[in-house]
């Protein structure tokens, strides 16, 4: 039983490493039908209001809760030790940098790339691909490209907003239950938050969109199996993305955010 387990172990780590090969060379083929110019309009349209509009209420909620929490977690100990006045600044760095653009980027993957990948596997098992080569419609342009444009193009705008209700939530805990004043709060959100981590945390948005997206349309496009392997494929899908997004995200934090910090205590 133990040779059998690790021969099957083995045997899903290797799709599994194939799959991601898969997508990675996917992801080559829609940046250059992107530059190609081939891009189908109105499926990226429809795609974009599947992925923004569609997404944004999730995404608030959360990242309204998250807001709220951290600075209930922050408050009470920055207040034992006199550094009041520092809980907006650090709210928005630690939302800014991070905690938004991520968080947007698990509650879209779970969401939207499962979605991708479901979809778009029903179609392979049933066929419905083979009928697009059929027809002379190449899956990527219908397909792929415009969910990787809607991915990319709408996670930086739900980010922003995102933001922005994370920080209403923390402003709200902080006048409610702390008694810090929203002037000294917003003051300190003006010294610590500088435009480069307004433009980070949106690029970082971009960066995960297009993972999210690559990821869930290849492993659509690699179903193989029936129903179970539609399945298989989404959860698998929503796995690597959210794999994916806490990796790179190691990696664009490294380079954005070397050095010393600027932020001002005036």
């Amino acid at each position: 039983m133990s040779d059998r387990g690790n021969k099957s172990f083995s045997g899903e780590l290797d799709r599994w490493l194939s799959r991601l090969v898969a997508a990675g060379l996917l992801g080559g083929q829609v940046f250059l039908h992107i530059l190609q110019g081939r891009i189908h309009r109105r499926n990226t349209l429809e795609q974009m209001s599947i992925v923004g509009p569609e997404s944004i209420s999730i995404a608030l909620v959360t990242a309204g809760f998250v807001g709220m929490v951290f600075t209930i977690q922050v408050a009470r100990e920055f207040i034992n030790f006199g550094a009041t006045t520092t809980v907006g600044g650090v709210l928005a760095i630690a939302l800014t940098r991070e905690l938004v653009p991520v968080l947007t980027a698990v509650v879209v993957a779970g969401r939207v790339g499962s979605a991708f990948a479901a979809e778009i596997g029903t179609m392979r098992v049933t066929e419905q691909i083979d009928a697009l080569y059929m027809l002379k419609s190449d899956p990527i342009d219908y397909l792929v490209v415009p969910r990787v444009l809607a991915c990319g193009l709408m996670l930086p705008v739900l980010d922003i907003l995102a933001l922005m209700m994370g920080m209403g939530g923390g402003l709200f805990i902080a006048y409610s239950l702390y008694d810090i004043d929203p002037s000294v709060f917003l003051k300190s959100v003006q010294n610590f938050l500088e435009l480069w981590d307004v433009f980070s945390s949106m690029l970082k948005s971009l960066v995960f969109g297009v993972l999210i997206a690559v990821i869930g349309c290849s492993w659509g496009l690699t179903t193989t199996g029936g129903a179970k392997g539609v399945g298989q494929s989404t959860t698998t899908a929503v796995v690597t993305s959210l794999l994916a997004v806490f990796v790179v995200n190691f990696f664009l934090s490294w380079m954005m955010f070397q050095g010393t910090g600027t932020a001002s205590m005036d």
